[in-house]
């Protein structure tokens, strides 16, 4: 029973020295630095559309963390430089993601900026990817008689759109794909950013 006290006090003393060494000192270190040049914050409309891909569910099966070349070959396959801290300045929470059942998405802004297609995409993936395995969210979109003023038409390619009327994006789809859009982080990383995650060597 006298060592109850003293372990406990022990052990909450090694809990809090772990929580301040792996958590708030690097916390500290990485709110401190700014957003990579180049960087916007997001808009009205983009910060909807985050929502509505966090509300989907899109963060479990696409990332947003482009991995140096010696842990894999996401350069290759067009997904952009290593991501760094700096790139996420906007972003709360982070959507890094855990999983790749799709492509990473740090950059489809840059690959694939042309909101004809995204929308296609989100209505029916296999229309422009056939062989995709994304859910289709037609439910982000209604079809209509006739198109009114303001309407967002999609045109949905090799006939897998509806056979009658028009198709028209709602809101959520809008911004959904201006978020999207906004996706990119091709720009050039900071010298220091390059010396402290080391992959600048391998880079060039």
């Amino acid at each position: 029973m006298n060592r109850i006290l003293p372990l406990s006090i022990l052990a909450l003393a090694i809990l809090a020295l772990a929580t301040l060494m792996l958590v708030v000192v690097p916390g500290m270190q990485i709110n401190a630095q700014p957003a990579t040049p180049g960087l916007q914050p997001y808009t009205a409309i983009q910060l909807r559309g985050r929502q509505t891909y966090v509300s989907m569910g899109c963060v479990y099966c696409h990332s947003q963390q482009p991995r140096s070349t010696d842990q894999g070959p996401d350069g290759e396959r067009g997904w952009g430089r290593p991501a760094i801290a700096s790139d996420y300045a906007y972003d709360s929470p982070h959507l890094l993601g855990t999983m790749r059942t799709g492509p990473d998405l740090s950059n489809i802004g840059a690959r694939l900026p042309n909101q004809a297609w995204h929308l296609a995409h989100l209505y029916q993936p296999r229309s422009v990817s056939a062989w995709s395995i994304m859910p289709a969210y037609s439910f982000l979109f209604e079809v209509k008689e006739r198109a009114a003023p303001g309407d967002v038409v999609v045109r949905i390619p090799n006939g897998r759109g509806p056979k009658h009327g028009v198709l028209v994006a709602k809101p959520e789809a809008i911004d959904l794909v201006a978020y999207l859009q906004s996706l990119d982080r091709t720009m050039v990383a900071p010298a220091h950013a390059e010396r402290d995650d080391g992959y600048a060597k391998s880079e060039r």
